[in-house]
């Protein structure tokens, strides 16, 4: 009983982490594509960050990402080393 309960749990984490994926997807989409072809006065604009944002927030997370990868890589290699010492 208790399988079938996390199964479902797991699915539901699933589904609401893909929902999250394509919502940020198709809004990425909207605001580097088709935005830029859309007269400045439109109302839609104000929904959106101004387009310089457009490159610095996935560039910031690239190195942010990047950064993490490599202290984890540095402590896993600093942990194995201290084992077989």
């Amino acid at each position: 009983m208790l399988s079938i309960a996390m199964e479902l749990a797991d699915r539901a984490v699933g589904f609401l982490l893909s929902l999250i994926s394509l919502s940020i997807f198709t809004y990425y989409t909207f605001w580097v594509v088709i935005l830029p072809f859309v007269d400045t006065d439109h109302f839609i604009h104000k929904y959106f960050l101004p387009q310089e944002f457009a490159i610095l927030i996935p560039v910031f997370a690239g190195v942010t990402l990047l950064c993490f990868l490599c202290v984890f890589i540095g402590l896993v290699m600093l942990k194995s080393k201290k084992k077989r010492a």
